[in-house]
């Protein structure tokens, strides 16, 4: 998948993308067709740099809810002539997941498209989760013979059954269609979840990995492997260290971790910097050098993992580098580090954004430092990074930072992201909005009486508008 083009954060389409609380209240304010329009090319043009990690659904949802909106681009883009052919999840993903959420708030147009798009679809397994969480019974037991019809009844078909059956995200439906009487859904259906299982058995017995009485040579030898066939394995070969290595093995691990092997470094290093060895940091500095970018990156990482008081006092050290060593230490003084860091944290959060933009992957560490750090001149550059950045988590996390550093947090951003795609954004604008704002006490209490809310921001929104809590 491309990176989705990502319209300027003043715009109602940017506001849109990026999931901003203000996105929804532009968009109820701007006129229905335009805003309609602009959610309407979110949910068929996913905008999320990984839509794995960031939420859009039920904020798009919602959206179309307050705007009474229709599915129309939506069952257009499930119908295009693209969809047998470009089956990647991140095509169809989101827009199910709002139909999902739609079907859910009782829109009955969502439910029978997600109905339609089960049997017919290419995406069809996430189309029957969604449904698997919001359909009846009977709804479920009149997919059983279409969803089955896309198996034939061959070797190969009986095979791919098999594994849609045990690989099935939610199994609600496939047990229902395990107890139907007829021989074509229930006996298909009960003979595929045996032979799922049979080959879940088998992969069991076949273990790939370490053996019981292996040595350290031969855990380096399997991370070596493991690397010329283009696997990483350097952190569980470092786990196999930690049970196979005795005290005489040290000489060998740390020769390995100075010259071996990419694959035997690799894992050295990871085994060394989890026992705290105090040569770990000199190899460390050596290896973040190497002219190998597996080794150079594997020193960073495991660098990172380590938590003792010499790492950060290594991390001091390193900060004033320009490379990748001295933004990682930068890093590990924003999570571990002491107030006596804070300048280092504060210039490093501002190098990030002036030389990577505000969606650099090393800001998510650095927005949190400066937060648990209380770092209050931070404050301006936390909120450029709130506005600008795509990234929804990275949002959320400078909303948490300025939540400890702007004393104007509460009658500012706090009240937008009450409407924040994110449910941790949400929950920290519970936590603090200024209860003086209208807005803010009518969207407590909808937030509140919503079932499709998370049980963290529900328990957030009641402390502050339970019995104690007069000034809501």
């Amino acid at each position: 998948m491309f990176d989705p083009f990502i319209a300027p954060s003043g715009t109602l389409l940017g506001l849109l993308q990026r999931g901003r609380g203000d996105g929804t209240l532009h968009a109820l304010a701007a006129p229905r067709p335009e805003a309609l329009a602009a959610l309407n090319h979110c949910v068929v043009s996913d905008p999320r740099h990984d839509w794995q990690l960031e939420n859009r659904s039920l904020y798009y949802a919602r959206l179309y809810l307050d705007l009474d909106g229709g599915i129309e681009e939506i069952e257009r883009h499930l119908a295009d002539p693209d969809d047998p052919i470009d089956t990647d999840d991140s095509r169809t993903g989101l827009a199910l997941s709002v139909l999902g959420h739609l079907a859910s708030y009782g829109r009955d147009d969502a439910l029978a498209l997600l109905r339609r798009y089960a049997t017919t679809g290419a995406n069809w397994t996430w189309a029957l989760d969604e449904l698997a969480l919001r359909d009846d019974d009977a709804g479920l037991r009149s997919l059983a013979l279409p969803v089955l019809a896309r198996f034939p009844a061959t070797d190969q078909g009986a095979a791919d059954l098999a594994a849609a059956v045990r690989d099935s995200f939610e199994p609600r439906p496939w047990r229902l269609w395990a107890d139907d009487p007829r021989e074509a859904v229930g006996a298909r259906v009960r003979a595929a979840g045996e032979q799922g299982s049979f080959d879940r058995w088998q992969r069991q017995m076949r273990p790939g990995g370490p053996r019981p009485g292996w040595s350290v040579q031969a855990v380096f030898d399997w991370a070596q492997q493991a690397l010329e066939r283009g696997s990483e394995l350097h952190v569980p070969a470092a786990r196999c260290l930690t049970a196979v290595a005795g005290p005489d093995d040290l000489p060998r691990i740390v020769e390995a971790a100075h010259s071996g092997p990419e694959g035997a470094r690799c894992a050295a290093l990871h085994y060394l910097a989890e026992a705290g060895e105090p040569v770990v940091l000199d190899l460390i500095e050596a290896a973040a050098v190497s002219p190998s970018r597996t080794v150079a990156h594997t020193a960073i990482a495991a660098f990172e993992r380590m938590t003792g008081d010499a790492a950060v006092g290594r991390a001091r050290r390193w900060a004033h580098r320009p490379d990748a060593l001295g933004a990682s230490a930068a890093g590990v003084l924003a999570c571990r580090g002491t107030a006596q860091d804070a300048p280092q944290v504060l210039g490093a959060l501002r190098e990030a954004v002036r030389g990577d933009g505000p969606d650099a992957p090393r800001l998510w560490t650095l927005v949190d430092g400066a937060g648990r750090l209380g770092i209050a001149c931070a404050a301006p550059v936390l909120r450029h990074v709130y506005r600008e950045t795509s990234s929804s988590h990275l949002r959320g996390r400078a909303a948490r930072a300025l939540a400890a550093t702007d004393p104007s947090f509460a009658t500012g951003f706090a009240v937008e992201c009450l409407w924040d795609c994110e449910e941790t954004t949400r929950e920290v604008a519970a936590l603090h909005a200024e209860t003086g704002d209208i807005r803010v006490a009518e969207r407590l209490r909808r937030l509140a009486a919503d079932p499709a809310e998370e049980a963290e921001v529900q328990t957030a929104v009641r402390s502050r508008i339970g019995p104690d809590a007069s000034a809501v």
